[in-house]
C-alpha cells in the first residue's frame, strides 16, 4: 500500500507551479526555435526572437516567462490502492499548494482569480481555487499534468457541435482566424471530440499536456485517422499565415493536438483550446517516497539570438511626442519608446466608463491627455526590480471602452497585444490615435524597458491599478496607424499568399 503524504503532495504542487512559471519545456524550445531559423516574415521573425529570448532570460533568473500566470488546470489520477496521509480534501491540499507558490516571496506569481465572476469580482489575492479533475484508476501511484492557463489563450476556446457528415477540418479552419491573435500564437491547438459537450472541452484541453511531436509523426508518417487529420491540419492552419503574434507569417502552430472519445450517433462535438506562446504544464508521479522533483532545461537548449533593433527603428519620446508625429507612423514600423506612459486594463476602465456615466470627475492626478496607455497587469517586483514581468495583455477586451477614452480624455495611443475590432479601428481612425503592440510572451523582457512605476489611482485594484511607467527603449510594433490600417489584417493576406506562392513554386 502506498502512503502519500500531505506535506509531499502540496510540496509538489507548489514546486511544480513554481517550476512551469519560469521554464519552458524542452520540447517547446526547440520547436520555436526551428520556427525562428525557418520564418521569412520579418515582423513574425522579430516577436519569435524576443518570445526566445524572454524564455532564456527568465530561465537564468528564475522569473514568470508571462506576466499572466494563469488559472491552475490540475488532472489527478488517484490509483485505487493509494492511502493519503492527511486531514485535508484532495482539492483542499491542491489549493494550499497553489497558494504556496503564488505566495512565494522569491518568486512572486501575479493572482489573477476573482471571486463573485458575476458580482463584485474581487481577486483571491492567491489565485485559489484551481480547476480540479480527479479520476480513480487502477495502481498504487498519484500521477498528475499541471497547467497554469493564462487568459489570453483560454479566452479563445471554442465548442460546436457538428452534424456527424460534416467536415471538422472545415470547420479548424473557419474558426481560427476568428480567434485573433490575442492567444498569442505561435502555440499549439487542443481539439476535443466526440462525448458530449463537457468532455469534448475537457480533451481539448488535456490534448495540451503533451509533448510537441508533429514534425517525429510526419517524419515517420500518420496512420490512424487521428494522426492524418493532426498532419492535415498542422499544414492548413499555418497556411493561413497568421504567424506569430498575428503579424503574418509561416508558423501559427507548432503542433495539434487530438483527443477522441466514442459519441452518440447523432452528435460530432468538437472543441479547441489553444495555448500560448508562454505555455505552462509539467506532468509527475507520486510513489510514497517523497515529493516530486523537476529538472529545468540546460541553458545550451535555448538557440543563441541576441535582439537588437533595425538601424531604421524611429525613437520615440513620450513625454514630447505630438499628433504630426504620430500621423509619420506606419503600419508593421518598429518603435523603441521612451518617456512616461500611463497602464490600465479592465476593471480600470470600467471603473473610468462608470464615473463618467455619474457625471464625476477622474481621480486627482490621473490626466490620459496627450499620452499613452499601455494595457498590463504586471507581477510584483520581487528583490531590486521596478517590476516584475509587465508583458501586454488582450487589447481586444478594452473596445469596448476606446471610443470613450479616444472622446473623453484626450489620449493620444494605446499599447497592447492582438487585433483591434472593426468598430474601434473606426475609432483609432476617426481620432487619428495608433495603437502598438508589445510581443506577448516577452513579459521579463518588457520588463527591463521599465526604469520607475508609481500608482497614480485605483490602487484597491491591485494588478489592474493604473501605474505611471517610465521607460526606456520598449519595442513595439505600430498595429493599427492614424489612418486606421491595421497589420493584423494585412499581414495574415500578405503571408496567406506568400505562402501559397511558395508552395506553387516547389512544384
Amino acid at each position: 500500500m502506498t502512503v502519500i503524504s500531505e506535506q509531499d503532495f502540496i510540496d509538489s504542487i507548489a514546486d511544480a507551479l513554481q517550476f512551469i512559471a519560469n521554464y519552458h519545456p524542452k520540447d517547446f524550445i526547440q520547436a520555436m526555435a526551428d520556427a525562428y531559423d525557418k520564418e521569412q516574415s520579418p515582423a513574425a521573425k522579430d516577436a519569435i526572437a524576443q518570445i526566445l529570448i524572454n524564455s532564456r532570460m527568465c530561465a537564468q533568473d528564475k522569473r514568470p516567462i508571462c506576466q499572466d500566470t494563469g488559472i491552475v488546470n490540475v488532472f489527478i489520477k488517484v490509483g485505487m490502492q493509494v492511502q493519503w496521509n492527511t486531514s485535508k480534501s484532495l482539492d483542499d491540499m491542491v489549493n494550499e499548494g497553489v497558494r504556496r507558490a503564488y505566495l512565494h516571496p522569491d518568486n512572486i506569481l501575479r493572482s489573477s482569480i476573482v471571486s463573485d465572476p458575476l458580482g463584485t469580482r474581487t481577486n483571491t489575492k492567491d489565485n485559489t481555487p484551481a480547476v480540479i479533475h480527479t479520476q480513480l484508476v487502477t495502481g498504487d501511484k498519484v500521477e498528475i499534468d499541471i497547467a497554469a492557463k493564462g487568459g489570453g489563450s483560454e479566452n479563445k476556446a471554442k465548442f460546436t457541435i457538428l452534424n456527424p457528415s460534416d467536415s471538422l477540418v472545415d470547420w479548424v479552419l473557419e474558426t481560427v482566424p476568428k480567434m485573433g491573435a490575442g492567444w498569442c500564437p505561435p502555440g499549439m491547438l487542443g481539439i476535443g471530440v466526440g462525448g458530449t459537450a463537457e468532455k469534448a472541452m475537457l480533451m481539448a484541453k488535456q490534448s495540451l499536456m503533451a509533448p510537441i511531436d508533429i514534425q517525429e509523426l510526419i517524419e515517420r508518417g500518420p496512420e490512424t485517422t487521428t494522426e492524418k487529420l493532426r498532419v492535415e491540419l498542422y499544414h492548413k492552419v499555418n497556411d493561413l499565415g497568421i504567424g506569430a503574434q498575428g503579424l503574418g507569417g509561416l508558423t501559427t502552430v507548432l503542433d495539434v493536438k487530438i483527443n477522441d472519445y466514442p459519441t452518440h450517433a447523432a452528435s460530432l462535438p468538437v472543441a479547441i483550446i489553444p495555448n500560448c506562446a508562454a505555455t505552462r504544464h509539467t506532468h509527475f508521479i507520486l510513489d510514497g517516497t517523497g515529493p516530486a522533483q523537476f529538472e529545468p532545461p540546460a541553458l545550451s537548449d535555448w538557440p543563441e539570438i541576441t535582439w537588437q533593433a533595425a538601424q531604421n527603428t524611429r525613437h520615440v519620446n513620450l513625454d514630447t511626442l505630438t499628433q504630426a508625429d504620430i500621423e509619420q507612423w506606419l503600419p508593421g514600423e518598429t518603435l523603441l519608446l521612451s518617456g512616461h506612459l500611463l497602464t490600465g486594463r479592465d476593471a480600470a476602465h470600467k471603473k473610468i466608463a462608470d464615473l463618467f456615466t455619474s457625471g464625476l470627475p477622474l481621480p486627482d492626478g490621473l490626466d490620459f491627455n496627450n499620452r499613452f496607455i499601455y494595457y498590463v497587469g504586471p507581477v510584483d517586483p520581487v528583490k531590486n526590480e521596478i517590476v516584475g514581468p509587465a508583458g501586454p495583455t488582450t487589447a481586444t477586451r478594452m473596445d469596448k471602452f476606446t471610443d470613450m477614452m479616444l472622446d473623453k480624455t484626450g489620449l493620444l495611443g494605446m499599447i497592447g497585444k492582438a487585433e483591434r475590432g472593426p468598430e474601434t479601428i473606426a475609432s483609432i481612425k476617426h481620432h487619428k490615435s495608433v495603437y502598438l503592440i508589445a510581443v506577448g510572451g516577452s513579459a521579463y523582457l518588457v520588463s527591463k524597458a521599465i526604469k520607475a512605476s508609481r500608482i497614480i489611482a485605483f490602487e484597491q485594484l491591485g494588478m489592474e491599478a493604473i501605474r505611471e511607467f517610465t521607460i526606456e527603449n520598449m519595442p513595439v510594433t505600430v498595429a493599427v496607424d492614424s489612418r486606421g490600417q491595421s497589420v493584423h489584417h494585412s499581414g495574415p493576406i500578405e503571408w496567406k499568399q506568400n505562402i501559397a506562392d511558395i508552395k506553387l513554386s516547389q512544384h
